[in-house]
């Protein structure tokens, strides 16, 4: 049995708050580079240019990339040999956001009911997914989610004879009709399988895995690469106004599912596509 001291969760998701929200990650910065390079929009290009020069002033200056600083998505893998002193894993998670998001002067975006819409005051409760598995070690992954992009997520129950061209048909669909609403250029996650909550989890969980990694899933590889080039023969462009650079990737994950069913979930984030992880 390994003790961890709630007061260092607490500590590692406050700075990973900040950090998530003030620097682009090297992969996304990366794409979009490379995006720049292959746009062959003029106006397409002066978005790239300005998305890049906006990260390089947040991360100079400690600011909000976006003004949306989102709500907080965490995924924790905690070994079953790890045990929490000090307080609790879910009230160490949200005490570690609420002090991030008021140390670093971020946007507190969070209501505490869906229908009343009073603001917590501190972008709490977060999100919370947890997976537990063998071993003494956690790791926590967070993402602040914007909500400019959930709010272009989509989920289908397909049929089973629907198959991999129903996928298909899906994806390009759910993007073009988000159009310019998620601040191209985007990324999409798409979750295949499970059940309906499953399929939506693996959606989100896609978003964290670096835009120039691809599947070890040949169909899936391939899936992810052929749907990168029709989004972005879409022509929505970055920022929605024209361009060949509408998605920097299309992250897919798969879980097995019932004979009856075909779920698929797209959960689409942002250019910035924030996401920051420690292992305690």
């Amino acid at each position: 049995m390994r003790d961890i001291d709630a007061e260092k969760i607490i500590e590692a998701v406050k700075n990973m708050c900040m950090n998530a929200n003030y620097y682009l990650n090297n992969d996304i910065k990366q794409a979009m580079e490379s995006g720049l390079q292959s746009e062959r929009s003029p106006i397409g290009t002066q978005i790239l240019d300005k998305l890049l020069i906006n990260a390089e002033l947040a991360a100079e200056k400690k600011v909000a990339i976006c003004q949306d600083t989102g709500m907080a998505v965490v995924f924790v893998t905690i070994g079953q040999e790890v045990h929490i002193t000090g307080g609790g894993l879910a009230d160490a998670i949200n005490e570690g956001v609420r002090r991030g998001y008021s140390e670093g002067f971020l946007r507190k975006s969070v209501v505490g009911d869906p229908i009343e819409r009073v603001n917590t005051g501190d972008n709490t409760p977060a999100v919370i997914h947890y997976e537990i598995i063998p071993g003494d070690a956690l790791k926590i992954e967070l993402a602040p989610k914007g909500f400019g992009s959930e709010n272009m997520s989509a989920l289908r129950m397909l049929k089973p004879s629907d198959g991999i061209e129903g996928v298909k048909s899906f994806i390009l669909e759910a993007v073009d009709k988000a159009g310019p609403n998620p601040c191209p250029p985007i990324v999409v996650g798409v979750g295949i399988g499970g059940t309906m909550e499953k399929a939506a989890i693996l959606a989100k969980r896609a978003l964290l895995r670096p835009v120039n990694i691809r599947s070890n899933i040949e169909y899936v590889k391939n899936l992810e690469k052929e749907m990168l080039q029709k989004i972005n023969e879409l022509g929505i462009g970055p920022a929605g106004l024209g361009g060949n650079n509408t998605a920097l990737a299309v992250n897919v994950e798969t879980y097995p599912t019932h004979i009856a069913g075909l779920p698929v979930a797209i959960n689409i984030s942002c250019h910035v596509t924030r996401h920051a992880e420690a292992v305690l």
